[in-house]
């Protein structure tokens, strides 16, 4: 299905027929994406007594418990609940879920034990001024980072001052191919948070970051329109399905 849509006073054609997932789904394997010195996540069919909730095994449904942790295990959508003391739910602060979105590719520096992301990077590949969700694809990129076991490996993180860019350019859904914005053992600092949030001084509570992605190398850098869905979680984050459709200017 085409529809035509307006952005920043332009015309775009968009084929909805045509998704491009970038979320990394979530299997009771040992090779699920971990992070956070967690184990695996747990897909299980309810046990009680002599029943047991599986076609298989003689029941007439399948009926499985499921064991995970957002943040650790799969593609998640956070809101500011998450590093906030009061509690904030991201099913109650994303109100849409629609948004004009640039998808970058950037290869982290090294400073040194660490590999970053920093502002003047971001402020040579962002070109899209109508853009309120921004895409960062890390290189490098292939599909090991859908199986990546990612505890006590340090992976890259955005710096204070880049978090800060996107806030000051108003882009206010941040999605990313990493378990994390900030780095993994940075002692509860949580810096790139708290400067995309602007959290404590003047909360954003409608902004969202998204990470565990995956953006196939097929996925070309540009200008897309991304539906970000979200389960409906009463909790700081939720598994998530982040969809772009290409845009193509009338």
């Amino acid at each position: 299905m085409k529809a035509q849509i307006q952005i920043g006073g332009k015309s775009y054609r968009v084929n909805f027929s045509e998704p491009l997932d970038i979320s990394i789904s979530l299997k009771a394997e040992k090779n699920n994406p971990t992070a956070w010195y967690l184990d695996q996540p747990i897909i299980e069919p309810v046990k009680d007594g002599d029943f047991i909730g599986k076609v298989s095994e003689g029941a007439s449904v399948n009926f499985n418990n499921i064991q995970f942790n957002p943040h650790a295990h799969t593609t998640h959508t956070e809101c500011v609940g998450h590093i906030s003391e009061a509690f904030h739910s991201i099913n109650y602060n994303l109100k849409t879920f629609f948004f004009a979105c640039e998808v970058i590719t950037i290869t982290p520096e090294k400073q040194g034990e660490d590999w970053v992301i920093t502002k003047n990077q971001l402020q040579e590949k962002i070109h899209e001024s109508e853009a309120k969700a921004i895409v960062i694809r890390t290189t490098p990129n292939s599909e090991a980072k859908k199986t990546q076991q990612y505890s006590h490996t340090n992976w890259p993180y955005l710096l204070e001052e880049t978090a800060l860019f996107l806030r000051e350019i108003n882009i206010e859904h941040l999605l990313i191919d990493l378990p994390s914005v900030d780095k993994e053992k940075d002692d509860g600092k949580l810096l790139a948070h708290k400067a995309f949030w602007n959290y404590p001084e003047n909360t954003r509570y409608h902004a969202t970051i998204t990470e565990f992605i995956y953006v196939p190398d097929m996925v070309a850098d540009g200008f897309y329109l991304l539906n970000l869905q979200i389960a409906a979680f009463e909790n700081d984050a939720t598994p998530s399905k982040p969809v772009l459709y290409k845009l193509e200017e009338i």
